[in-house]
């Protein structure tokens, strides 16, 4: 490895201005400071593009593998003087770009702070290989990513065609009658949620200072995606004995969280198992679904239908931040097919749903390697000059 200036390193250059009301949709990326921020029909930047944040957000960094247009709020790579580019993308990764913040007010990074900075980088053989070694657990992810989504689009076909088009099997042979949300098919049901579940209440009321240990994971709403799980890595935790002097309830697999807020309000996870036993925030209801009359399955796709989540957002309240109350939340009308067509659409996307779970800890677990060799490969910790190591074709 060898010590240069940054400046002999690569160079930044401040991306360009888009306003919104200027973009149409188009085939090429617009890089903002936190990622991809739309599309548009022409581009600034041939490929290969890294680029990182210049101002509000800073430390993200983005590899782009077509023609971009990064906007004025980031900075793109200009010249990479003869480096690997991928090899760049995960270099600034681990440069914590954070610490360079010039700006008083919003964050912002200016890159002649950066010029003189000493680096150390390998040459271009082994920058290859690290590339090619670190690259290869992001083609994993991207790989699961893409499966993941054909099985939600799989699962969410069949929902909308049974449950919203009303094409179940069979369905030539029920008659539609009248009810309070208009025509549905005979032997339906119109409740509301509260009516639907088993029981509907809030997580738990956790201060900073009862939060520590490892006993239970607190989770957050953010951690309530649209469907499933997401990872911040904002790890919260409470002991044994805080879950016992708080009285708090805790979240079993099976369950639905409900997210209160933010936007979208009312989006909910079906809960599976997990490596830790948990518990959530005051602004997650924790819904146990009547198993002798819903499927849980069913009601996670009936609560994060666009419909519903529509419905959820016009029953919120608050000025800066809108929620809905565990009231209103319950009080809001649901249709219900029969227990044995519920049962039926869980025998079909079931499976998708486990391959779902299984591909998303496969990505936990790549994501996990891939952070913990980055820094090692980076600094030079893991040598890997002696490595036989096939470099794709593009990068050689």
């Amino acid at each position: 490895m060898k010590t240069i200036q940054f400046r002999d390193f690569i160079v930044l250059q401040r991306g360009f201005d888009l306003p919104k009301y200027n973009r149409d949709e188009g085939e090429y990326p617009v890089i903002a400071a936190t990622g991809i921020h739309g599309s548009h029909s022409e581009f600034k930047v041939k490929l290969p593009g890294v680029v990182t944040g210049r101002s509000g957000s800073l430390g993200e960094v983005v590899y782009v593998e077509r023609p971009y247009w990064p906007l004025n709020t980031t900075l793109w790579v200009k010249d990479f003087k003869g480096n690997e580019p991928r090899y760049v993308y995960y270099f600034l990764k681990t440069l914590d770009l954070k610490r360079f913040n010039s700006g008083a007010g919003v964050p912002t990074l200016n890159r002649n702070h950066l010029d003189t900075l000493a680096v150390k980088i390998h040459d271009r053989p082994s920058q290859q290989k690290i590339a090619a070694i670190l690259s290869t657990y992001d083609d994993l992810i991207e790989n699961n990513l893409r499966r993941i989504k054909i099985l939600e689009e799989m699962a969410q076909t069949i929902y909308r065609e049974w449950f919203v088009k009303f094409r179940f099997p069979g369905h030539q042979k029920v008659k539609m009658v009248d009810s309070p949300s208009g025509k549905i098919p005979e032997g339906w049901t119109c409740s509301t949620i509260g009516e639907a579940c088993q029981s509907l209440v809030d997580g738990d009321w956790i201060e900073t200072k009862d939060q520590g240990g490892k006993d239970f994971r607190l989770l957050q709403v953010s951690n309530v995606g649209v469907g499933k799980f997401i990872e911040t890595g904002n790890f919260r935790h409470i002991t044994q004995s805080t879950f016992k002097r708080l009285n708090c309830t805790e979240v079993l697999p099976g369950q639905i969280l409900i997210s209160r807020m933010p936007k979208p309000t009312g989006r909910a996870w079906l809960v599976t198992e997990m490596p830790w036993r948990m518990i959530t925030a005051v602004d997650v209801a924790i819904l146990s679904a009547n198993k002798d009359t819903l499927a849980p399955l069913l009601f996670v796709n009936i609560l994060n239908s666009p419909e519903q989540l529509e419905l959820v957002a016009k029953h919120s309240t608050g000025t800066t931040r809108e929620r809905i109350s565990r009231s209103a939340l319950s009080k809001l009308p649901v249709m219900l097919p029969p227990r044995p067509l519920q049962e039926k659409f869980s025998d079909i996307a079931e499976p998708c749903y486990h391959q779902i779970t299984i591909l998303r800890r496969k990505n936990n677990n790549h994501r996990q390697t891939r952070d913990m060799l980055l820094p090692k490969l980076i600094s030079g910790e893991l040598d890997v000059s002696e490595l036989d190591i096939t470099i794709p074709e593009a990068n050689a």
